[in-house]
């Protein structure tokens, strides 16, 4: 885990590097999900329960489609072992129009940083014509 800041140390970079590197890094998504994430670490994403294969899974065809991955965190909060966090994701496409992502999420970190659960909610923000 050299040269990784944990979502324990810095939650907003966390949220900001850890798409970025899923998304375009050179190592399997796996690895790059082990970095950050405890072995049994669940997802509740707006009722949806992911775990790290579903979780990995998701992420594998955006590595082809995606061309871009930004975050703008609002709010990152780190209390002992609980993190609280407003952000927005956006994604730029190959083909389509971008998808953006606001995420309100709550989760528990393990003693060594890593994140061990989450729970979002997510909203696609109106457009704007």
């Amino acid at each position: 885990m050299s040269g990784t800041t944990l979502p324990g140390e810095d939650l907003r970079a966390y949220l900001t590097r850890y798409p970025e590197e899923l998304t375009f890094g050179d190592e399997p998504p796996g690895e790059v999900f082990d970095r950050y994430h405890t072995p049994d670490f669940v997802m509740v994403s707006d009722g949806v329960a992911l775990d790290r294969q579903r979780l990995i899974d998701h992420v594998t065809p955006a590595r082809r489609r995606a061309v871009a991955v930004a975050v703008e965190v609002a709010d990152a909060l780190v209390a002992g072992d609980r993190v609280a966090a407003r952000y927005t994701l956006s994604a730029t496409m190959r083909k389509g129009a971008p998808i953006v992502t606001e995420i309100v999420m709550l989760g528990r970190l393990a003693p060594d940083g890593r994140l061990t659960d989450a729970h979002q909610l997510t909203r696609t923000p109106a457009t704007e014509d």
